[in-house]
């Protein structure tokens, strides 16, 4: 229905679809934010909508469309499961109201092209919950690239490995036919973009470990990056590792000058020039967060405060729609890849414009 502050200075009014297992940080993260009001909150299951309601103060619904219908919002935050979000975002566009979406995406790169489009095409702003560069330890990785304190970057390893029962939260996931490349991968292959840049090729290798799944639950890619990097990816839920470093996502790099390494325990190890600097990069323990989940939770409050900033200057969140296709285009190319044994180029329209920290990579 439009703008849903009545004057200058009042909150941004928030609707969340949604209310799950991880739409909860969602929750908490706009409960966090000053200038956020949760309004509404919505879930087909009844009784996990009056839970959200009654913690947060916001007028609970079991249909999404009646809350558009019904709400003054600024804006909505699809937290739903991946293939509701086509419908969901084509009714958000329908009310005219920006959004964010959840990842994964949608279930088919012909579902991510589409409903990116929609909301070019109705001018409508959006952005992919892409929390995962958002981890204050890869934002430190990503200073020290872009400071180019180890030169031009030349090698990559984006690692997240771990035994963990991830299944006992989210059930449904191990019916997923498409499993971990879309989970997880799609998070790993993002920070792969998001440290060494653009992706010429790649090649991966897919594995089903653990019985009883409908998809696979390791995936190894290797990416060739524009400029000349390469790097390697390497996705787990089958890995029997003790310490196991969950929901730690490790890095490695090299470039002409040096080296840098996000090890267990969040130590950041840098070797630039010839000088070794170790240092804590531990993301804080905000209020309502709990450990270990605790860096994922500031990841996600900090993507909704970038969020509210762009949308207050009117500018383009890092994980719009435009982007966030260039992920998925890794996606969907990396289950063709594995389909057959072959390497692929990365789906979509062609290749990106060179940006200026692509200009640290090759």
């Amino acid at each position: 229905m439009g703008s849903g502050r009545t004057k200058l200075g009042e909150p941004y009014r928030v609707g969340l679809v949604g209310c799950g297992f991880f739409a909860q940080n969602h929750l908490a993260a706009w409960h966090a934010l000053p200038d956020v009001r949760l309004v509404a909150v919505c879930d087909l299951d009844a009784d996990k909508a009056e839970a959200a309601s009654a913690q947060y103060s916001a007028t609970p619904y079991t249909s999404a469309e009646e809350m558009l219908r019904r709400e003054r919002l600024d804006f909505v935050d699809i937290a739903t499961t991946m293939r509701s979000h086509r419908a969901l975002v084509e009714l958000a566009v329908a009310h005219r109201l920006p959004l964010i979406v959840q990842k994964p995406l949608a279930p088919s790169w012909a579902d991510c092209v589409a409903l990116v489009a929609n909301c070019r095409d109705a001018g409508v702003p959006m952005m992919v919950h892409e929390n995962t560069r958002f981890l204050s330890p890869i934002r430190a990785v990503r200073d020290i690239v872009a400071r180019g304190k180890i030169g031009p970057l030349t090698w990559g390893r984006v690692a997240f490995r771990t035994g963990y029962d991830i299944y006992a939260g989210q059930p449904y996931l191990a019916q997923e036919t498409e499993f971990i490349l879309l989970d997880l991968g799609v998070h790993m292959l993002d920070i792969a973009r998001f440290l060494l840049g653009e992706v010429e090729s790649l090649y991966c290798q897919a594995q089903q470990i653990r019985p009883g799944l409908s998809g696979e639950d390791i995936a190894t890619v290797m990416l060739k990056h524009r400029g000349g990097a390469v790097s390697v990816v390497e996705c787990s839920y089958a890995s029997r590792l003790d310490p196991d470093p969950f929901p730690q996502v490790l890095v490695e790099l090299e470039g002409r000058d040096g080296s840098l390494s996000l090890q267990p325990g969040y130590r950041l190890v840098v070797c630039s020039n010839g000088r070794r600097t170790e240092r804590d990069v531990s993301p804080p323990l905000l209020p309502w967060a709990t450990p270990p989940w605790h860096g994922v939770q500031e990841s996600v409050l900090a993507i909704q405060r970038h969020w509210v900033d762009c949308f207050a200057r009117g500018a383009a969140p890092e994980t719009d729609g435009s982007d966030s296709l260039r992920t998925y285009g890794l996606v969907f190319a990396a289950y063709d890849s594995a389909r057959t044994g072959r390497a692929v180029q990365p789906l979509g329209p062609g290749p990106a414009p060179v940006t200026g920290d692509e200009l640290h990579a090759g």
